[in-house]
């Protein structure tokens, strides 16, 4: 890496919340009051949008969701996979958590709290959508918010940035095989056909596409950060657009039964905290650093939900409880981000404590 992509890329993990990322929770729930009242007074409007589909595949939605990635995929610098080994112990947690315990932890969550204890309180029909959902919610970890939380804790960056590069490589080819995997657990029927054009379209197409362009740009000087100034507010407006024909389009069952939101979020929470706390725990007893067992704490409890929610959307539906499942991890996101970053730093003493004993 030169010293130029060095620089440009400490300038990218140097993020601090915006107005927009520091209230997220809240343009949610405009988005779900804002929606569900369009969807009540222009379900001819909503109707056009679910028919522009083209192999199962929406058009309208595919589009938001390529304006919501690219701009993501633009700040990693998949060349920092090279510099894995200078924390090869925190590189070793966050491949564990992230991909062998995250995915699995939440398919066993969502089995036991969706398809057992919240049962009766669901609309029976829903519930494997449910569970589809939060598993395709677990199976793909953040990216580029990663860079945000990290920064808040005093995380290591070039540790991060690595990690995040990785990540984007693994899913690639872990993506599909995982979900379909774990769906077929659930006794989901798992369309490979749409699963695969899901993978290439939302991973592999967007992942060549982002580091061509963003190769071009690193040439240019400051042209990246010019790109991504522009890109950025393109980025949350489909993102809040597309909050809103989701709900707009399950606005008459959140109406029928508002409980299923909450219910929803429970086995998310739990999964959240427990992959923190292995991440965080393992990274002590194995003495990794503060400063890389924080990022790794993070990356193991956030999730890509803008994957998750295409993901959904394609196999299963725009009217479907799979992409309701996926909706809700980005409602929660970061006010629980954020509780997590808040723990890492307040434990950083007992921690310290633990690696130097």
């Amino acid at each position: 890496m030169t010293s130029g992509d060095a620089s440009s890329c400490a300038a990218l993990t140097e993020g601090r919340l915006g107005v927009f990322e520091r209230y997220l929770t809240a343009w949610v729930a405009a988005c779900v009051v804002v929606g569900i009242g369009a969807g009540h007074m222009f379900p001819g409007a909503f109707a056009a949008v679910a028919a522009a589909e083209v192999a199962r595949v929406n058009l309208v939605i595919a589009g938001l969701v390529w304006l919501m990635i690219v701009p993501m995929l633009l700040k990693v610098d998949l060349t920092a996979v090279a510099s894995v080994t200078r924390h090869w112990r925190g590189s070793v947690v966050t491949l564990v958590v992230n991909w062998g315990v995250k995915p699995f932890s939440m398919a066993l969550l969502a089995t036991v709290f969706i398809g057992w204890l919240f049962r009766p309180w669901l609309p029976e029909q829903q519930v494997p959508e449910y569970i589809a959902g939060l598993i395709l919610l677990a199976a793909a970890p953040c990216t580029a918010m990663v860079f945000v939380w990290s920064n808040l804790c005093d995380g290591e960056p070039t540790f991060t940035l690595s990690q995040v590069a990785l990540n984007d490589v693994i899913m690639v080819f872990a993506f599909a095989p995982i979900v379909g995997l774990l769906l077929g657990v659930a006794s989901v029927v798992v369309p490979w056909d749409t699963l695969l054009l899901s993978v290439g379209l939302y991973i592999v197409a967007p992942v060549i596409l982002s580091q061509a362009l963003r190769r071009a740009l690193v040439a240019r000087d400051g042209a990246l950060a010019a790109t991504l100034r522009v890109l950025q507010p393109l980025s949350l407006v489909a993102l809040l657009v597309t909050l809103v024909l989701l709900f707009g389009f399950q606005g008459q069952a959140i109406l029928r039964q508002p409980v299923v939101i909450a219910l929803l979020a429970v086995p998310i929470l739990i999964q959240v905290y427990l992959n923190a706390a292995i991440a965080y725990g393992l990274s002590r007893r194995l003495g990794v650093a503060w400063n890389v067992a924080g990022p790794s704490a993070l990356i193991g409890a956030s999730n890509f939900f803008e994957l998750s929610v295409a993901a959904a959307i394609a196999l299963f539906g725009l009217h479907s409880g799979a992409a309701l499942a996926t909706v809700v991890g980005v409602l929660i996101e970061v006010p629980v981000m954020l509780s997590v970053v808040s723990i890492v730093k307040r434990t950083r003493a007992w921690y310290e404590k633990g690696t130097t004993a």
